[in-house]
């Protein structure tokens, strides 16, 4: 179906304001988008990880699920909870029990702690069994929930409360692991990488295509974190931004091993670009550390060129 943001705006609301998320978290419209994308004749049911989305929407007795199920997780099992349910849903089904019932979709929300740290080995297993399922991820590269720990998706040289930029070191000294590439090595049936960018027709498409692609999908989210990277809560769309312009955060999607890219600027900018309205980045900007924004920049060309090439090499196959 063709994206229409004047009618997806009509559909009712499965995640209500209210909640006690920061301003400027990308947390909440990355939820709003990826729901609005389920049909208003489906029902869902959606498990959390412990984090800054579970913590700050379900406080009891109130909550900011609507129109949905909701199952809170502990930090680590939120792939396991998730795919529990389904097997569930599709054994009562095949009972005759739930006759009459409207379809169920799954889906699964984890921070990166919880999805790239702590709950892999649940993902993992739960990608791997192939079960009917989505799990999204809403990256904002740290434990936040806990103070700014670093995760391994934290990006090189970012400063952490565990990873301070100083003397000793110069913030985190690892590069952020690919979560999205190690989800397409699972055969998983359809992975995206998406971002708060534009019209949210972008994250709007990926999760119509997760939910309604059989099988076990992943989606990950770019969900910038005022507190943590220390940026304007005013700023979140455009942080958003600069991360796909300068290819920081590329948006593709692999489906059937085919990598399609989804946005290609028309002038790449250099990263310093995303770096600089950051303070958790301050640190490489001083004299004598340009050769952190150097390795930095690499890093990324690095993985763009590898993005292109598989987009060149999958599509000739196919």
């Amino acid at each position: 179906m063709a994206y229409n943001l004047k009618e997806v705006v009509k559909r009712k609301t499965r995640f209500s304001a209210g909640h006690r998320m920061c301003a400027g978290c990308g947390a909440p419209p990355t939820v709003r988008g990826i729901l609005s994308a389920l049909k208003e004749e489906d029902n869902a049911i959606i498990t959390s990880a412990t984090g800054c989305l579970e913590v700050s929407s379900c406080i009891y007795p109130y909550t900011s699920w609507k129109n949905c199920s909701f199952i809170h997780s502990a930090f680590e099992n939120a792939g396991a909870t998730c795919s529990g349910v389904e097997t569930a849903y599709r054994s009562l089904k095949k009972q005759g029990k739930l006759n009459g019932t409207k379809d169920v979709k799954f889906i699964a929300f984890g921070g990166d702690g919880g999805t790239y740290d702590i709950g892999l080995q649940s993902l993992s297993g739960a990608m791997e069994r192939g079960h009917d399922m989505v799990y999204v991820c809403y990256d904002n590269g740290a434990y936040m929930n806990t103070g700014t720990q670093r995760s391994s998706a934290t990006p090189h040289f970012a400063d952490t409360t565990t990873a301070p930029a100083g003397k000793v070191l110069p913030g985190k000294i690892q590069p952020r692991k690919d979560l999205t590439e190690i989800m397409v090595k699972h055969n998983t049936a359809y992975v995206a990488q998406t971002a708060l960018f534009g019209n949210f027709k972008d994250i709007h498409e990926k999760a119509e295509k997760a939910i309604y692609t059989e099988g076990p999908c992943f989606v990950s989210v770019l969900s910038p974190c005022p507190r943590g990277w220390g940026y304007p809560t005013d700023m979140l769309i455009e942080i958003s931004k600069l991360a796909v312009d300068t290819c920081f955060w590329p948006l593709y999607e692999v489906k059937d091993g085919i990598y399609t890219i989804n946005y290609k600027p028309a002038k790449k900018l250099p990263v310093e670009e995303f770096l600089k309205p950051q303070k958790r980045f301050k640190h490489m900007f001083k004299e004598g550390n340009e050769w952190m924004i150097k390795q930095f920049q690499e890093e990324v060309d690095k993985k763009w060129e590898y993005l292109l090439t598989m987009e060149k090499l999958t599509h000739n196959e196919n």
